[in-house]
């Protein structure tokens, strides 16, 4: 292999967590990579509801919440870091200049933003924001290298992703979905992740 091959972008992507990954939080995970460069990578953890629900959420940041389509959608758990920080993965809102409309947005190439500034908590209390919206409190983020090491180590699959099980899938099947897009299912794979 050649010293200047051209890594593997994993943004728009998911890591599915291999069987074997015995991690509280990331075993048998779904991660949702909003960002993967040489410098490291930002994800959100998709199948890890948290212990409470959009409305409660807004109602501790003194917020009305009017989105009746969304009165019985859980919170998440994205991630070990900044988990008292809420991140909003959201479809894209093209505002002027095709620019976000909302202050903090990560724009994600494939159609998805995610949105860290309380505008887009806003216009969703009123009614109104992106009409798929998925929120979690914390994120998922390795430094440079540690991912591809971990991938190297049998740790994590990885897919492009389909953003019907983000949205639209049930929960508790997100997982069992994320490894059928490889065309595996659960009990294909070792439990143990070793190395001939």
């Amino acid at each position: 292999m050649s010293a200047d091959f051209a890594p593997t972008n994993l943004t728009d992507h998911f890591l599915i967590a291999m069987p074997g990954l015995g991690d509280e939080l990331f075993g048998r995970s779904v991660v949702y990579m909003c960002e993967h460069s040489d410098r490291g990578a930002l994800g959100l953890i998709i199948n890890k509801p948290a212990d409470i629900h959009l409305p409660d959420l807004f109602g501790k940041l003194e917020l009305p919440f009017e989105r009746q389509d969304l009165q019985h959608t859980p919170v998440f758990q994205g991630g070990p870091v900044q988990t008292e920080r809420g991140f909003v993965l959201h479809e894209a809102v093209p505002g002027a200049e095709g620019e976000s409309v909302y202050a903090s947005t990560m724009t994600i190439p494939g159609g998805l933003e995610m949105t860290t500034s309380r505008d887009v908590l806003e216009a969703m209390s009123g009614g109104a924001g992106p009409r798929r919206v998925f929120i979690t409190l914390g994120y998922s983020s390795w430094g440079k290298g540690q991912l591809e090491s971990e991938i190297g180590e049998n740790s994590w699959l990885t897919v492009q992703a389909d953003h019907s099980l983000i949205f639209d899938i049930p929960v508790e099947e997100r997982y069992q979905k994320a490894m059928a897009l490889l065309g595996l299912q659960p009990w294909m794979l070792s439990p143990d992740a070793g190395h001939a």
